[in-house]
């Protein structure tokens, strides 16, 4: 497959982007699903190109993978589990089937036990030692701490509940920044991990614990758990009604939808949340019933196969011109490269070709004045993904939001177009520059162009658009993993590095020897000790 396609991407890359311009190109290279436009005409892909990426995902198998997904197959098949995070959002209760039974009665449960929660936590009539909650602490990583980080952000306007706040770094720095100011009495912690064992998160909720100590007499009353193990979480403190649990198919970096999201909830209220949950299910619906060539989240994987594995790109900018998303690249970074940053395929062959990007960003216009230079000028090639809202939450400041949308759409035309040497002479000309220096200022202000993005277009940042972004990239990268004949829902690459922490940790303690841990390790433990005793 790759062959061909980078026979048609060194075709396309002498061609370049703009001279595909004509009559009806963007309209033909652009999908709309529900209120958002997705423009990927400002790319080297043709109809050629598209048409053989489409081809092969019918050959790769990826509308039959998709069903496998929805209806409860195990398709992770490293770990023997269905993949239903999309249950968590089918809010019609539709049966879904996992190893024989309708997983739906449990997750609505729960979605009722968390809606009743954050109503009552919103309401005041779920209070605190001191009084009505006013703070909100979650206390997670991965995907346990991202998504609800990225969606309080994001939904800002929606939030009139408590204040919102997250903890993940194992850092003291982290936790000791979160609690500063607060008050224990009326604050009440989210303590969000599967297992209830994962290291960074419950040394921060040990601290968090002791913090909570020092002020109220019966600490386990302000404490949640958002896990799957209830009898832990009792040992620890936790009464088993303020446990929201959630199954094995759902993995951390899919798992805002469900009681990950209790945060967000309490924010900006169960309505909402329902909203956003509305959102992630039409995006649900239109993956699943749209044809592969008018189908949102399969085209955009397409692209971004055609970037990285075609043309050889091995990066890709994510760039959402809303201040309020500045967290959704470090979250696209987390969902796709702990899915697709597989070296193996699913047969248990190593890889002959690249499996996932490098995934990276920074809201506009904010990145134009740092690495914009690099995407323009630089001699590697970087595909980006544009985000703008056709309008923002703050009416009395529209003139600041047109000079925003002004900007996000300058740099996807600049991209493509680029200025071309004689350009750039002319403009120096015009300067007054003669002879070798004309030349030698006109080179730096010469732009390749050529230079590929796409942008995602909508009207405004709500919560039902924000589900069905979320959605988007999620299907997005479901589809790429199964071009590339990955298991996009393992995350094998995480464990090593707990293990070996753990080892450590004893060294570090004097628990353990150092003598037998390699020289280079052995040498950095020693100048920590020098210094920490």
């Amino acid at each position: 497959m790759w062959r061909d396609l980078k026979i048609m991407a060194d075709k396309a890359g002498r061609r370049g982007i703009a001279p595909l311009f004509g009559d009806g190109r963007a309209e033909d290279f652009s999908v709309r699903a529900d209120g958002m436009l997705l423009d990927y005409s400002k790319t080297a892909i043709d109809a050629e190109a598209r048409a053989a990426l489409l081809a092969e995902a019918e050959a790769r198998g990826v509308p039959a993978r998709r069903e496998a997904m929805f209806t409860g197959a195990h398709i992770n098949q490293t770990e023997d589990r269905a993949v239903l995070h999309t249950a968590l959002r089918n809010l019609g209760g539709a049966p879904v089937i996992a190893d024989g039974e309708d997983v739906m009665p449990g997750v609505l449960d729960t979605l009722a036990r968390m809606k009743g929660f954050a109503d009552a936590v919103r309401s005041g009539a779920l209070r605190g030692a001191g009084g009505a909650i006013t703070d909100v602490v979650n206390i997670g990583i991965g995907g346990s701490h991202l998504g609800p980080e990225m969606t309080v952000r994001a939904l800002a306007p929606y939030a009139d509940g408590p204040r919102c706040h997250f903890v993940s770094n194992i850092d003291g720095a982290d936790i000791t920044a979160a609690l500063d100011g607060l008050d224990p009495a009326r604050t009440l912690i989210l303590v969000a991990s599967k297992t209830f064992t994962t290291t960074e998160t419950m040394t921060n909720a040990a601290t968090a614990r002791r913090w909570m100590e020092r002020s109220v007499d019966d600490p386990g009353a302000q404490f949640v758990a958002l896990s799957s193990a209830v009898d832990k979480a009792a040992e620890w403190g936790i009464d088993p009604a303020r446990v929201f649990g959630f199954e094995d198919w759902v993995g951390g970096r899919y798992s805002i939808w469900g009681p990950i999201g209790l945060s967000l909830m309490i924010a900006i209220g169960s309505d909402a949340f329902t909203e956003f949950l509305r959102g992630a299910e039409a995006m649900d619906i239109h993956f699943r019933t749209a044809p592969l060539d008018a189908n949102m989240p399969v085209m955009l994987a397409l692209v971004g196969l055609w970037h990285t594995h075609a043309c050889g790109y091995p990066t890709r900018a994510v760039l959402p011109y809303d201040q309020r998303l500045g967290r959704l690249p470090a979250y696209l970074q987390q969902l796709e490269m702990e899915s697709n940053g597989k070296g193996v395929a699913m047969d248990g062959c190593s890889l002959t070709y690249p499996s996932g990007p490098v995934v990276w960003g920074e809201p506009g216009t904010n990145g134009q004045h740092a690495f914009y230079q690099l995407i323009h000028q630089g001699t590697a090639v970087i595909p980006c993904e544009f985000l703008i809202a056709a309008r923002g939450h703050e009416p009395e400041l529209a003139h600041h939001h047109r000079l925003l949308v002004a900007n996000c759409l300058a740099q996807s035309k600049a991209l493509m177009r680029g200025r071309s040497l004689e350009e750039a002479r002319a403009l120096m000309r015009a300067e007054g520059y003669r002879g070798a220096a004309l030349e030698q200022q006109a080179r730096h202000r010469m732009f390749p162009g050529g230079r590929p993005s796409t942008t995602l277009i909508y009207d405004l940042l709500t919560p039902y658009r924000l589900g069905q972004i979320i959605a988007l990239y999620e299907h997005r990268v479901f589809v790429e993993g199964v071009m590339l004949g990955i298991n996009s829902f393992d995350q094998w690459g995480v464990e090593l590095g707990k293990v070996l922490a753990t080892d450590l940790q004893a060294v570090l303690d004097g628990a353990a020897p150092l003598a037998d841990k390699d020289g280079s390790t052995r040498q950095l433990v020693t100048f920590v000790q020098s210094y920490s005793g």
